[in-house]
């Protein structure tokens, strides 16, 4: 069963079903309900309007239902203090008998969420985002990993497709997440080095966006009437703000007629390198960040594994993201988007690629 908390931190405190059973063995253990009930898992994501979450959120519900756990949906629509105080309220609603995979709005957020699941007694699971200065291994045993995407490396990756497409030269345009955002920086730094090695290719500007596809629609039709034919091609942080911005070319018939690349391989960008109006895209698999980022930690939680005796590669780790181009967008489409991802829940390192670098 799962509850969606989606408005306010009073909605958190009414909303799921069972969790005022669960809270009523807090107190035990330091405010952990007795062992042999089952935790509630909790993802933290940032909205379901986006194509990424929502897959996200859809992993998580596949996870719960096969260890037939409650399932809790907290969403933070770009609110930090929301993510924060939503994440508190369940922890203190449960006793902290709960297992949290989170995204975390900003780097400094993650701070706070991990204290307050260490404090509770519950385990938690980061992603994306967190300081440079925090590790899990620090916060045995209920801080267990934190999983990122290379972003400099996929930054720099999805810009040499784009100047390749645009024929090694002109002028492009450049979308950028929040600027506090890890993530956002370590693919605008992909896309300096890519920059910096293409000499014939110029940035004309480059705009924080959000994330958003609306603010990114609006960016690009201004920069449509600024830059006109001057733009060959338009490099965005991640494929919501790609889409906003395919929409805007489409408004002013220049879709295909200047490619689009972009992060996150949502249906709609699989789409659109299908039919040529993105040069590329890059799946980090939200489905499999939804349902690992909870079940690395739930197994923690269990005992199947010793937090403590994990090597660092699993607990700080890249996990492996695929490239969609217009030579794989068909394959990827139909195994990835038309089909359910198939998962072993228990293969929890399957997908680590490594310790992410310091610095």
């Amino acid at each position: 069963m799962q509850t969606q908390i989606s408005t306010t931190r009073r909605s958190v405190l009414k909303g799921g079903v069972g969790l005022v059973g669960l809270g009523a063995f807090a107190g035990l253990a330091g405010g952990r309900a007795f062992a042999q009930d089952k935790p509630t898992l909790v993802n933290s994501i940032r909205s379901l309007s986006n194509p990424y979450h929502a897959s996200w959120n859809q992993g998580g519900e596949a996870f719960a239902k096969s260890v037939g756990c409650e399932y809790v949906t907290l969403v933070t629509e770009g609110d930090s203090e929301k993510g924060i105080s939503d994440i508190r309220a369940v922890l203190a609603r449960t006793g902290g008998n709960a297992v949290v995979n989170v995204d975390p709005n900003d780097a400094a957020d993650a701070r706070p969420i991990v204290e307050a699941c260490i404090n509770a007694g519950a385990h938690v699971l980061t992603q994306w985002n967190k300081p440079a200065d925090l590790h899990p291994w620090d916060h045995d045993p209920y801080y267990v990993a934190h999983v990122s995407f290379d972003g400099q490396r996929y930054g720099e990756e999805i810009a040499k497709i784009l100047f390749q497409t645009i024929g090694g030269s002109g002028g492009i345009l450049a979308l950028g997440g929040t600027l506090s955002n890890t993530v956002a920086i370590e693919r605008k730094s992909g896309l300096d080095a890519a920059l910096a090695a293409s000499p014939d290719v110029e940035l004309l500007d480059f705009q924080v966006a959000d994330w958003q596809s609306a603010k990114a629609f609006d960016v690009v039709s201004a920069w449509l009437t600024r830059f006109g034919p001057d733009i060959k091609g338009i490099w965005c942080a991640n494929d919501d703000m790609g889409v906003g911005a395919l929409e805007a070319l489409r408004a002013e018939g220049l879709d295909g007629q200047v490619p689009i690349v972009g992060i996150d391989g949502i249906k709609t960008a699989v789409e659109a390198v299908r039919s040529g109006e993105f040069a590329a895209t890059v799946s980090s698999d939200p489905f499999w960040q939804g349902a690992m980022g909870l079940s690395i930690p739930y197994h923690a939680r269990i005992g199947t594994f010793d937090v403590a005796k994990e090597p660092r590669d699993h607990r700080e780790f890249y996990g492996t993201a695929t490239v969609v181009t217009k030579d794989s967008a068909e394959e990827f489409y139909r195994t990835n988007i038309e089909a359910t991802p198939e998962l072993d829940f228990n293969d929890l390192w399957g997908r680590a690629s490594g310790q992410i670098r310091e610095g």
